[in-house]
């Protein structure tokens, strides 16, 4: 008897502990689309991170391994980039992180939450995340209405009738009382009298086919929340290796061997050609500066010819490196001295490449101006940069964590650009450009995000209100824009500020 009692006592636990995840579920759900729905991102961004990881973690609580610094780093950058969202403006990042951020979040509960552990060094953390996103999270479906029904038993049927009898009882005789007290405070107060008559034109505001889109959209959400936490909670394995006899045997892990004999060739002949280069790019490379360019080149056919060539070499050349790097051939002291040696050689001409590109573009730039796409490219470039000096790192110390490193790296310089203000960077050296050149494509900076309204404001004020015409049109723009709360965002915030004070000068 004891211990049926236990066993009634532990299923009520999960019970109550797997209904009261529905139920926050559902509630986050709610929020959500309260929060979104109609709605731009902005404070709202960061407030939801925050209570998805509060409900995620409060309970999946059991399965959370071991915090260390790399998982506080992770959510570092997570919440920051959700904060980008109310400090920030600028529309290219605005609409890559509704994509990342997601990622980013995903792959950090499945590396806090998993049973499974996969390595850096290969791709099982992306795998096990889509493996809790789609059969995990669906798999609890079904557990939903499961959890519902067993919480509409016979002794809760019985309870909730004679509840809901009481509750009717209850309105029965509150309803008269009612109608006197409410009648009684709006002749009383006319604030009051006022508000209850536009109670009816706020429900008249509520379509039919509005409110089924939030309650299709609190449903699934709320729904696949559920499936999401749970199914850490209480995950499955599925052993994906396995395969039915007719298909054949199961196939052996991939990896990537060469002989180094063969890798040596390979890096001795590209090496030779690369060296080559090198020394033709420095015979004018620093001169271009001066002057001295190739005979017959203007300084844009200069800036022009070349450059996503470089590139290209150049990011080929980091997919030999890695992949000499992660080859697990055999390979002698002596030999793997020599092919280091030919990797550093690799390196070092790649980053001359680079280096090259570099400054071709920012020749280009100081001719046709700065844009948007030509910053994200010089960005690039410093990333790649980034990239070798870790493998060049790699190459001497055999123990450094190559996957870890890079993937720390690419958060932090992610972060950094989201940070960094793009725009307002560019708009600066675009006016900095004028000041030398008397050039200047007014029309490309106004289309800029609104955190460069400032400069420009005070650029137009330099030059005898220059740009005051394409200024009245961003405000009347900034003016139609929603106002809701959740779409607060600060630089939009400002600039309209610092546009209704300037013209009203």
């Amino acid at each position: 008897m004891t211990e049926e009692m236990e066993m009634e006592t532990g299923t009520g636990l999960r019970l109550n502990r797997s209904l009261a995840a529905l139920l926050a579920a559902f509630l986050l759900a709610i929020v959500h689309q309260y929060l979104f729905y109609g709605k731009l991102a902005g404070l709202s961004y960061p407030i939801f991170v925050c209570l998805f990881y509060a409900f995620m973690l409060y309970y999946a609580k059991a399965k959370i391994r071991k915090l260390n610094k790399f998982s506080y780093f992770w959510f570092g950058a997570i919440f920051l980039l959700s904060l980008t969202y109310l400090f920030f403006h600028n529309f290219f990042f605005f609409g890559l992180n509704l994509l990342v951020i997601p990622v980013l979040i995903l792959l950090h509960m499945t590396y806090l939450l998993s049973d499974k552990r996969p390595a850096w060094s290969r791709l099982g953390l992306v795998g096990n995340t889509l493996e809790h996103v789609l059969p995990q999270n669906f798999r609890h479906w079904s557990t939903v209405f499961t959890i519902i029904k067993r919480s509409g038993g016979s002794k809760m049927k019985d309870e909730r009738k004679q509840v809901m009898g009481k509750v009717l009882i209850g309105l029965a005789i509150s309803f008269p009382i009612l109608l006197v007290v409410v009648t009684l405070l709006s002749s009383a107060d006319g604030v009051f009298h006022h508000v209850l008559l536009a109670l009816p034109n706020v429900l008249d505001r509520i379509s039919f086919g509005e409110g089924f889109v939030r309650v299709l959209w609190i449903i699934l959400l709320g729904m696949g929340l559920f499936g999401l936490v749970w199914g850490y909670v209480d995950s499955k394995i599925y052993d994906w290796n396995m395969q039915p006899k007719e298909y054949g045997p199961v196939l052996a892990p991939v990896s990537f061997k060469m002989d180094p004999i063969i890798m040596t060739t390979i890096l001795i002949a590209i090496n030779t050609v690369y060296v080559l280069f090198v020394f033709v790019q420095f015979s004018y490379l620093f001169g271009a500066w001066e002057g001295i360019l190739p005979e017959g080149s203007s300084y844009a056919d200069y800036a022009r010819s070349g450059f996503f060539e470089l590139i290209m070499v150049a990011a080929i050349n980091f997919v030999i490196l890695l992949l000499a790097l992660v080859s697990e051939g055999k390979r002698s002291g002596g030999l793997q001295k020599f092919i280091n040696v030919l990797l550093y050689i690799l390196v070092g001409c790649s980053t001359v490449m680079l280096y090259s590109a570099y400054t071709r573009l920012t020749l280009y730039e100081e001719v046709y101006g700065y844009t948007t796409t030509r910053f994200l490219v010089h960005a690039f470039m410093i990333f790649m940069g980034l990239l070798l000096v870790v493998a060049a790192l790699r190459i001497a110390v055999q123990r450094v964590p190559l996957a870890k490193c890079y993937i720390v790296l690419g958060l932090i310089s992610y972060v950094v650009m989201n940070y960094i203000g793009m725009d307002v960077i560019i708009a600066n050296k675009n006016m900095d450009r004028y000041a030398a050149s008397g050039k200047l494509d007014a029309n490309y900076l106004v289309r800029l995000s609104p955190e460069v309204i400032p400069s420009l404001i005070k650029f137009s004020e330099q030059e005898d209100g220059m740009l005051d015409d394409f200024l009245k049109n961003e405000w009347r723009e900034l003016n139609k824009r929603e106002q809701a709360w959740q779409s607060f965002n600060f630089p939009q915030y400002l600039a309209q500020r610092e546009l209704a004070e300037y013209f009203a000068q």
